[in-house]
């Protein structure tokens, strides 16, 4: 895995979530850019890099910014 090449996408995806048409486009941009999280930090892991734990927890957050823009209760199973 290209690190930098994934660092990269993160950030775009970012970005377009804050310049987002409509918040449909934002959601996407922030599930695309939790997805990217996801892949960093598991890479991390799998090195056993002091970075992982940032990504970890960065990923959990995001995923909780992303479940409560579509209305989905962070609890549902």
């Amino acid at each position: 895995m290209d690190l930098n090449l994934e660092y990269a996408a993160h950030q775009r995806a970012l970005m377009s979530a804050n310049v987002a048409a409509n918040d449909d486009d934002r959601h996407a941009s922030l599930v695309k850019a939790s997805g990217i999280a996801g892949r960093i930090s598991d890479f991390q892991h799998g090195l056993g890099a002091a970075a992982a734990c940032a990504w970890s927890k960065a990923q959990l957050a995001n995923s909780a910014k992303v479940d409560a823009g579509s209305g989905a209760s962070p609890n549902a199973a």
